[in-house]
């Protein structure tokens, strides 16, 4: 039986992207006041930054419940008999914790291993990508860990912002931090390092953090998997998609959106580049 890839909305992969690769996608909670969604379920990409750019109510996030993976565990489990959950990073949500303890409930005899990935965004999307390229291929579930375990620190991300508010109310801001409070307009770039957020550098126009990031992907003289992903601006990202397409097969860069779970902490204008190599 084929391995089974679990992971969280946090990874940002689209449906089409799950779907492709047989990779189910645990929806984290967004709540507006007393209002409710599942991340990518119930609220649509389009209808959240709608509501976060123009509401008052700001949103909160939360993780989904032990109850939620016992149900998918139990579910995936009539198909296959191991299971591999990889998580987004325990130092952003409890979900890998939560993980942890769905499969202490569980009702069925699968084999369920669950990894920390101490990224998030398409850092995780590329890494769980790969293990469900592996599983398809026929990898048993020791061998999707270690494949998991070898493309963590091959894989780097990069986010250009053009304010830290929203990751500041959140709690997410790292060593970004010292960013914040400048007098000078600036445009940070952000990496996630070791699980946590990190800044990287602060450039002075949208157009220098777009450059940043390019030059950030260029560097890379062996590149296996690369992500470019916007919250609402798509023209942005199809640029820079396009730029890339002299380092990278340009069929091959998978485009997709910045998910209202993760939007929610970093606000409508981020920007990111997903490289997986060397």
């Amino acid at each position: 039986m084929t391995v089974k890839i679990i992971t969280d909305s946090a990874s940002d992969l689209t449906p089409e992207i799950a779907s492709k690769w047989g990779i189910t996608v645990m929806p984290l909670y967004i709540k507006f006041g007393s209002e409710t969604y599942r991340d990518g379920v119930d609220l649509t990409t389009d209808e959240f930054y709608h509501r976060l750019s123009h509401d008052r109510i700001l949103p909160t996030t939360s993780a989904p419940s032990a109850g939620d993976f016992v149900e998918i565990y139990d579910k995936l489990a009539q198909e296959t008999d191991e299971i591999l959950a990889i998580m987004l990073s325990s130092k952003y949500s409890v979900t890998y914790d939560v993980a942890l303890k769905g499969r202490e409930l569980k009702n069925s005899q699968a084999r369920v291993e669950v990894i920390d990935s101490y990224t998030a965004i398409m850092g995780l999307g590329l890494i769980c990508i790969s293990a469900a390229e592996a599983a398809e291929s026929g990898a048993s579930l020791d061998e999707c860990i270690d494949i998991v375990h070898s493309n963590m620190p091959r894989t780097h991300v990069r986010m250009a912002f053009d304010t830290l508010e929203y990751l500041k109310r959140g709690g997410r801001i790292g060593t970004a931090e010292a960013l914040v409070g400048s007098m000078l307009k600036v445009n940070p770039i952000l990496t996630i390092k070791d699980g946590s957020t990190e800044a990287v550098a602060r450039t002075r126009s949208r157009s220098r953090a777009i450059e940043h990031l390019y030059n950030f992907a260029s560097s890379f003289s062996n590149i296996e998997k690369l992500a470019i992903e916007d919250a609402t601006t798509p023209d942005e990202a199809e640029i820079m998609a396009d730029k890339l397409s002299s380092r990278f097969p340009r069929e091959r860069i998978i485009r997709t959106k910045v998910s209202p779970v993760v939007g929610t902490h970093v606000g409508p204008h981020v920007l990111s580049v997903v490289v997986q190599g060397e």
